[in-house]
């Protein structure tokens, strides 16, 4: 079911369809601030592999986090970084993920995390709206494995088709430009990819953060 976000009755109809749909573990595409993504709650796991089978990714590779505000992060891990506090508190919400080592209690399986997740907040509020109802979800970009990135719901729907319970159409991505990403699991922040937030901004908050594509 694709829901028009554009109108508030559809917008409203939509938001609680995709909330139902992630929390009985069934999948959601929304809109993000970069390209649209499809996602899953986190703590499901057969939601979890129904995600990859739908993208047609691999089950041993986890999917990013995202959340619906910067006060979710402390949750997710044992002890959260200075440098991950201070640039989550600067760029959240945003296009910027942030891999952190989570906590060992979490009652999740997303595949071989290695201890950490990559975590963010997106900057759209028909996303924020449903993270903050479902809790964190494991989201991806909206296409199949190989295929082109999704800019609209009906794009994403073309290539994932049934797969998908609900899906959200909040017009085309503003910037499709992807998500800047930052380890902070070792003693100097490192950016792994660069992205929509550039290095000189991350080093006006964390000075000592260096480029890891280097």
């Amino acid at each position: 079911m694709l829901y028009d976000c554009a109108t508030v009755a559809d917008r409203d109809r939509g938001i609680a369809a995709a909330v139902e749909a992630a929390k009985s573990g069934e999948l959601v595409v929304m809109p993000t601030d970069t390209v649209y993504g499809v996602g899953a709650d986190a703590f499901t796991p057969h939601a979890i592999t129904q995600l990859h089978h739908a993208r047609g990714s691999d089950r041993r590779v986890p999917p990013p986090v995202l959340v619906g505000s910067r006060h979710t992060l402390d949750g997710l891990v044992y002890s959260l970084p200075r440098a991950a506090r201070e640039l989550a508190d600067a760029f959240w919400p945003g296009a910027l993920t942030i891999i952190v080592e989570h906590s060992p209690s979490l009652q999740w399986d997303l595949g071989d995390t290695g201890g950490s997740i990559a975590v963010r907040m997106p900057l759209h509020p028909v996303a924020l709206e449903v993270l903050r109802e479902v809790g964190p979800m494991a989201v991806t970009t909206a296409n199949k494995l190989g295929s082109p990135s999704p800019l609209t719901a009906e794009e994403a729907r073309d290539q994932l088709e049934y797969a998908v319970r609900v899906y959200l159409e909040a017009g085309p991505a503003a910037d499709p430009a992807p998500s800047t990403i930052v380890d902070v699991t070792g003693e100097v922040p490192r950016v792994l990819r660069a992205g929509a937030v550039p290095l000189e901004k991350l080093r006006d908050v964390v000075p000592d953060i260096v480029d890891g594509q280097a």
